[in-house]
C-alpha cells in the first residue's frame, strides 16, 4: 500500500487503511518540507499570529514509511512510483492525494501572495506587518479569510471579484449578508466585469475594469491547480484533475485518489470539483477501503463546511447553494447570531449557523429534522 501526498486525504487515507485492520506494509510520499498539518488554520489565525500556526499530525503511531520527495512520475504497467530523489517506491495498491496547488495570476511576477502552505501562511503573515493595504482577488472562503485576518490587523482592504462575496457557493440571500458584513466593516469590495489584472513588478496593485487600485500587497486567491502532471501518459489525470467514481477509483486498476486533486463527471459530462476539507476526508476514506478491497464505512462526499466572515464562524450542513430566501431564521443576521435554514424540493434540508455557536452534530442533526 503506497499513499502519495501528506495532505487531509492523504493522513486520513493512512489512518483509515490502519483502522480497517491493515497491517502490512504501507509508504507515504509526502514532499511538503514542514511536514505533515491541518491547513485551513492558515488562512486564519496563521496570518495574524505565529501561534496560530496549525501544529503538524505525528504519524508515530502508523508504522508508516516515509519517503520525503516529489512524485514525478507513475509507471502503471510495473506499479512503481519515481520520486524526484530517482527512488523508485513499488505498489500493489496506490491512493493519490496530491492536492492542489494556488493558482496566480502573474507567476512570471514577485508581489503576489497566495495562501496554500505554511511557507506561504509565514510569507504573507510578515509582508502584513509591514503593510497598510491589501487587496485580494476573489471573494470566496479563502480570499474573504484573508481579508478578515487582515482587517483584524487594522490594514486597509479591498475584496474583488466578478461576483458578489460568496455567490456561487452560498447563493444571493448569504452573499447579500456577507457584503453587508464587510462594508459595515469598512472593508471595500469591489465588483469586476472583466479579469483582474496585477500591475508592477514588484506588483504595486491591481487594475480593475482599468483602474487601478494600488495597495502594499496583493493576494490572489482565485482558486487552485490540482497537482496531477507527474501523471502524464498513464491515463488517470487531465486537465481537471484525477477522475473518480463513486468508490473513488481511477481509470487504472489498483490506483484510487481522494481531495483537491480529484474530479467527478455527470453522465452530461460536466465537470464536478470540491475542493473542501469535508470531501477530502471523505473521498481518503472511502479510496483506503477500496484499496483494500473492503466495503467504506462512509459516503466519498460530505455536505458540511465552514469559514470565518470577519470573526464570526459561519458553519453549514446540507447541499449547496441555498436557492432564495431562507425557509427559516431564528436570530439576527445583522448581529451575526443567526441560524438559517433552507428545505429543498428533493426533501433534504440545508442549515446554516451564521455567528451562532452551534456545534456540527446539532447542524446535522437539524438538517435530519432530528431535533
Amino acid at each position: 500500500m503506497v499513499i502519495v501526498g501528506d495532505s487531509v486525504a492523504g493522513i486520513t487515507a493512512l489512518r483509515e487503511v490502519r483502522a480497517l485492520g491493515h497491517t502490512g506494509p504501507v509508504g507515504l510520499i509526502a514532499a511538503d518540507p514542514d511536514g505533515c498539518y491541518p491547513r485551513p488554520p492558515l488562512s486564519k489565525k496563521a496570518l495574524v499570529d505565529s501561534a496560530g500556526d496549525p501544529e503538524g499530525w505525528s504519524l508515530a503511531d502508523l508504522d508508516v514509511d516515509v519517503t520525503r520527495s516529489t512524485a514525478v512520475r507513475l509507471d502503471t504497467e510495473r506499479r512503481i512510483v519515481h520520486t524526484e530523489g530517482g527512488h523508485g517506491v513499488y505498489y500493489d495498491a496506490l491512493v493519490l492525494a496530491t492536492g492542489a496547488r494556488a493558482r496566480r495570476l502573474a507567476p512570471e511576477r514577485e508581489g503576489e501572495f497566495v495562501v496554500r502552505t505554511m511557507q506561504d501562511s509565514t510569507a504573507l503573515r510578515d509582508r502584513f506587518s509591514s503593510a497598510s493595504s491589501v487587496a485580494v482577488v476573489g471573494a470566496g472562503f479563502l480570499g474573504l479569510e484573508v481579508a478578515g485576518a487582515a482587517h483584524r490587523l487594522g490594514l486597509s482592504v479591498t475584496v474583488v471579484d466578478t461576483e458578489p462575496p460568496l455567490m456561487r457557493v452560498l447563493g444571493p440571500f448569504l452573499s447579500s449578508a456577507v457584503a453587508d458584513r464587510l462594508r459595515a466593516a469598512s472593508v471595500d469590495v469591489v465588483r469586476a466585469t472583466a479579469p483582474v489584472v496585477p500591475y508592477g513588478d514588484p506588483i504595486e496593485g491591481i487594475a480593475v475594469d482599468g483602474v487601478a487600485i494600488p495597495a502594499d500587497v496583493t493576494v490572489s486567491c482565485v482558486g487552485e491547480v490540482p497537482n496531477c502532471e507527474w501523471l502524464s501518459g498513464t491515463g488517470i489525470a487531465d486537465d481537471h484533475g484525477v477522475a473518480v467514481d463513486e468508490q473513488c477509483a481511477t481509470a487504472v486498476p489498483g490506483v484510487f485518489a481522494a481531495g483537491d486533486v480529484t474530479f467527478r463527471r455527470d453522465a452530461d459530462g460536466t465537470v464536478r470539483r470540491s475542493p473542501f476539507w469535508s470531501h477530502a476526508v471523505a473521498q481518503a476514506k472511502v479510496a483506503a477501503a477500496g484499496a483494500l478491497g473492503l466495503e467504506p464505512r462512509c459516503a466519498p462526499h460530505d455536505d458540511y463546511f465552514w469559514t470565518e466572515i470577519l470573526g464570526a464562524p459561519v458553519k453549514i450542513v446540507g447541499p449547496l447553494p441555498p436557492a432564495g430566501a431562507p425557509t427559516r431564521v431564528d436570530g439576527s443576521l445583522a448581529d451575526a447570531s443567526a441560524v438559517l435554514e433552507w428545505d429543498h424540493a428533493d426533501g433534504r434540508r440545508t442549515v446554516v449557523a451564521f455567528g451562532a455557536k452551534k456545534s456540527v452534530g446539532w447542524l446535522r442533526r437539524r438538517a435530519a429534522d432530528d431535533v
